[in-house]
């Protein structure tokens, strides 16, 4: 009966010697694409801002004449020449 108990005890110590020692796995990954991540969103605004201070805006379409003349009619002034 007595060996049972030995047993039991070695067990323990087993069980106690394989504890976690160290960082988990599952939170290494959650590290990395989390800063994986940041990194994305964090370049992805500095280079918008940069776009934003060096390249020119943008040329508008030029409004056609015809488009033009119903946007005055809608208005209610008379389109000139009429």
């Amino acid at each position: 009966m007595s060996e049972e108990f030995d047993f039991a005890d070695k067990g323990n110590k087993i069980f106690n010697e394989t504890e976690t020692k160290g960082l988990n796995p599952g939170l290494i990954v959650l590290l990395v694409v989390v800063g994986l991540l940041l990194v994305f969103l964090v370049g992805n605004y500095v280079l918008y801002t940069y776009a934003q201070k060096t390249l020119p805006p943008r040329k508008k379409k030029p409004v056609s004449k015809k488009k033009m003349k119903k946007e005055r009619l809608k208005q209610g002034v008379s389109a000139p020449g009429e």
